[in-house]
């Protein structure tokens, strides 16, 4: 039987740990494994066409080619992130989730066969098809979170569920240039990631579930806290429509999707050609490499905690409202790295302990976007955050594929660092300009079209839904700017 729910917001559960703390744990393991399997070809490409001594295959991929390779993993990546997240918003994310780890899994065992008996073709296909089932990952994780975040929580559990992305980024870069260079060489990079992801989906399917209404593990009084906390509706999601028109006429929603497209060019330039970077221009081998390139985001990953944890405590404390917030950590983490790009580019050659600093500041400051556009999607509308993040990633992915393409085009001497700033350049101003359209027309306010239309009712009188609103907006500052 359905329980019965009030829409007047509940309070906070005695228990200060409940089932929402183990399914964003549960999101965070998931992020954390899969950015692992998509950053394994950052450093494993490194691997592969380098000379080793254990018998292992060495590629003669020109340049070009490594950056197709790099690339591949987007253009699969933006198909389904749009059909992905309306089939979040109608029927959940748990078996869609599932189904894109599961794949991915399978996938990077077969990269390993796949570019011994078909050369960069085949290993192209399979991140092409590890792309195209991830696709389906960030809009499910993004409508979970909309049913299961509580707004007061909701910077402190989003950062944790993102910040996966670091730390799988930081295991995998540090990891993957031991194991090439170990004795069971560039191919266990491919299996370790990938029997982690096998792993991790067992989990997922005895433990997640798309809302509080559908979870066997959580309790009535904790499934009440964030149904009436949460600002999102546990009705059966077939009966919401996706409001297509007012999503596509909303300044504050293109506000988000052009910091996400700022965000993706300038975070994957660096991700996928850090390495690169490291290698040509500061001389730095492949066992140090991974680690170099890995520490920028250990200091994303530590930072992003104290931003969100900022985020919340001036929010909750009413010293700034939601909109302001959102506003301060996105300039942090689009204007910060933009300056530190600066420096970075009219850096002399040779201080490589002055770069690796600018760089880890550069990738540090970043982190700052978890609580900036990353979580407006779920501030306009918890009830359509999955299809609106699967617009937004969707076309933000396609300046991920332009990340490494364009140093292909740009980067004519990999070995100059001025060459390099040109690359940097690009960021720059993506980050820049991106920002600026966000400052000025992004809200905090849950929108009007996030809530099916009401029946008619008399002059006058409030539904019970419109007091509650109400009531959490006056207590969270999701008031204007």
């Amino acid at each position: 039987m359905e329980m019965e729910i009030n829409d007047v917001p509940a309070p906070k559960p005695e228990s200060s740990i409940g089932m929402r703390h183990l399914m964003v744990c549960l999101m965070f393991l998931g992020t954390t494994v899969s950015y692992a399997t998509r950053v394994s070809m950052s450093v494993g490409i490194v691997a592969m066409t380098s000379n080793n001594s254990h018998g292992y295959t060495v590629f003669d991929w020109e340049r070009g080619t490594q950056d197709t390779i790099l690339s591949s993993f987007f253009w699969g990546y933006v198909i389904l992130q749009v059909p992905a997240g309306m089939l979040a918003g109608r029927f959940g994310g748990k078996f869609l989730i599932f189904a894109s780890m599961v794949s991915t899994g399978i996938v990077n065992l077969l990269v390993p066969l796949a570019a011994v008996h078909g050369d960069w073709i085949a290993v192209c296909a399979c991140r092409i098809v590890m792309g195209l089932t991830q696709g389906m990952l960030y809009p499910s994780l993004h409508g979970l979170l909309g049913h299961w975040a509580p707004v007061a929580e909701r910077s402190r559990l989003g950062t944790f569920v993102y910040a996966g992305a670091q730390l799988g980024t930081i295991i995998e870069l540090m990891t993957s240039g031991m194991l090439s260079a170990s004795s069971w060489g560039w191919p266990s990079v491919f299996y370790v990631a990938g029997i982690t992801c096998l792993v991790w989906s067992a989990l997922w399917l005895v433990l997640g579930a798309s809302t509080p209404g559908t979870s066997r593990w959580i309790s009535k009084e904790e499934r009440k806290y964030i149904e009436t906390n949460a600002g999102s509706d546990d009705i059966g999601h077939t009966k919401m429509p996706t409001p297509w028109r007012s999503i596509l006429t909303s300044l504050p929603f293109y506000a988000i999707l052009l910091a996400h497209c700022g965000q993706n060019l300038g975070f994957w330039m660096l991700l996928t050609e850090l390495p690169s970077y490291m290698k040509n221009v500061l001389h730095v081998d492949i066992k140090e490499n991974g680690k170099l390139s890995a520490l920028p985001y250990v200091a994303m990953y530590i930072l992003s905690f104290v931003f969100s944890w900022t985020a919340d405590f001036l929010v909750n404390r009413n010293i700034v409202q939601l909109v302001t917030s959102r506003k301060i950590f996105n300039t942090i983490a689009h204007w910060g790295p933009a300056v530190a790009l600066l420096g970075l580019s009219y850096l002399p050659p040779g201080h490589l302990t002055l770069a690796v600093v600018i760089l880890t500041l550069t990738v540090g400051l970043n982190g700052a976007h978890y609580v900036g556009f990353m979580l407006s999607h779920i501030d306009l509308s918890p009830n359509h955050a999955s299809t609106l993040m699967g617009i937004t990633n969707g076309i933000s992915a396609i300046f991920s594929i332009m990340a490494p393409l364009s140093v292909s085009i740009v980067v004519q001497d990999q070995g100059e660092a001025s060459e390099w700033r040109k690359v940097f350049f690009i960021s720059i101003a993506f980050y820049f300009l991106s920002n600026l359209f966000y400052l000025l027309f992004i809200s905090g306010d849950v929108q009007i079209w996030n809530e099916p239309r009401p029946a008619p009712i008399e002059d006058g009188v409030k539904t019970k839904k419109e007091e509650s609103n109400a009531t959490r907006k006056k207590s969270t500052g999701e008031h204007k700017f």
